[in-house]
């Protein structure tokens, strides 16, 4: 589905008017209810542009830091401003982090902070995959040459291939 442009979306959470926020960047406009809840409502797969670390969400964080929004139950069925049919709870991210999603559109609802929990639980997955694959490195390289494993070794195709492998699971 395109992009609400010309929509006043309802906050699913709240019942407040969501104010559209135009992300140059992306092209896109995204729906945050900076007058009630602080949710944030993403079209179809909009939120895959701003849920990794190294995605621009700068305006958006901008736009809710700081600011106090009103408590919401968040286990509560919302349902789509769109279709007006109710989200389900889906994982996203590390941490657990539920987030309502339209089976309809394929739009999202994301909880004040939810995003930010995504982004941080991102983050530390990619610092784990990191770690893993430095220490399988080291161990691969010590089986191969011996103790002359633990010099630093800027460029080889050994270890162009352990972050070649890196960059597929963090793809995933």
């Amino acid at each position: 589905m395109a992009d609400n442009q010309e929509l006043d979306l309802i906050c699913p959470a709240c019942g407040k008017t969501m104010k559209k926020v135009l992300i140059p960047d992306a092209g896109i406009n995204i729906d945050i209810c900076l007058d009630g809840c602080g949710g944030i409502f993403f079209d179809n797969r909009e939120l895959d542009k701003f849920d990794e670390p190294h995605e621009n969400a700068e305006k958006i964080m901008k736009l809710i830091e700081g600011r106090t929004f009103k408590k919401v139950e968040e286990e509560e069925v919302r349902h789509c401003p769109i279709c007006n049919v109710p989200m389900v709870k889906m994982g996203a991210g590390a941490g657990g982090v539920q987030i309502d999603v339209c089976n309809t559109c394929g739009a999202k609802f994301l909880d004040n902070g939810e995003l930010l929990k995504i982004r941080e639980g991102d983050k530390a997955d990619i610092t784990k995959v990191d770690a893993l694959l430095n220490t399988l490195y080291q161990e691969n390289l010590r089986s191969v040459i011996g103790e002359n494993a633990d010099r630093p070794i800027v460029s080889s195709p050994r270890r162009q291939f352990f972050e070649d492998l890196a960059n597929h699971f963090l793809r995933l």
